[in-house]
């Protein structure tokens, strides 16, 4: 029970990397608020995770939207101690000069503006109260990039390197800042990633793993409910390889 007690905000909580986050985080005592944009699924996972959760469907781009959020986070549970800034997208593989104008400000709005967003509106809660930590899930893109996605790749470095900044910024605070970067894993984005699923694709995928696997929920949920603990309390400012030696 390593998380009893706390209180955290998973984004991106409904399914993928997120869901498993939750059900980690859960299974280890922490009371979590499952946001997602897709409503419906984040009441699927609350109601199914028990009187532990609670549901808020939120469109992380709209500030109106995430500062509802953390108001009703503050009111349900007294106060925040973990956020999980989990959500993200992709745009298809393609040539950068082909992704359209349209695709490139959906990946920079979800992927790095949310970021902007619910720092604005959590992190003075955590300075209050002198603690809190925050997770970052980047990716191996944005370490190791793959062609022909790189506007997703260049989102997850600016990730990365925000996630040092607030590191810094926010130690004096009491307040930890973390990522963790998954290689490629069995989530709704994979498809998006490969183009098509296809064995040959996956199999392609899969040779530039040294552990011969994609990531997976669980993989993530057991990383950042590490990153998150109290345990972790010396670590700051890691952004953590989650990619079965993708990055060596």
């Amino acid at each position: 029970m390593r998380l009893d007690g706390k209180t955290a905000i998973v984004t991106g909580g409904a399914s993928g990397f997120g869901a498993g986050i939750v059900r980690k985080f859960i299974a280890e005592g922490a009371r979590v608020m499952v946001a997602d944009i897709n409503a419906a699924g984040a009441q699927a996972m609350a109601a199914d995770m028990g009187d532990q959760a609670v549901a808020f469907g939120v469109d992380l781009t709209q500030g109106d939207q995430v500062k509802a959020m953390a108001d009703t986070a503050f009111e349900t549970f007294g106060g925040l101690d973990i956020l999980v800034n989990n959500a993200g997208i992709t745009h298809l593989p393609a040539p950068m000069e082909d992704v359209s104008e349209e695709d490139f400000d959906r990946v920079l709005a979800v992927n790095v503006k949310s970021v902007y967003l619910t720092a604005k509106y959590i992190v003075p809660h955590m300075k209050n109260r002198s603690s809190g930590a925050i997770l970052n899930v980047a990716s191996t893109a944005g370490v190791s990039p793959r062609p022909n996605l790189n506007w997703y790749n260049c989102s997850k470095g600016w990730m990365i390197t925000a996630t040092r900044t607030m590191a810094v910024e926010l130690a004096p605070s009491g307040i930890r800042v973390n990522a963790i970067n998954p290689v490629a894993g069995e989530t709704p984005l994979l498809k998006s990633f490969m183009g098509e699923d296809t064995p040959e694709i996956r199999a392609k995928f899969l040779a530039t793993i040294p552990l011969g696997r994609f990531s997976t929920p669980e993989d993530m949920g057991a990383v950042s409910c590490f990153l998150c603990s109290d345990e972790a309390s010396m670590v700051t400012g890691v952004c953590m390889e989650v990619d079965g030696g993708r990055c060596i």
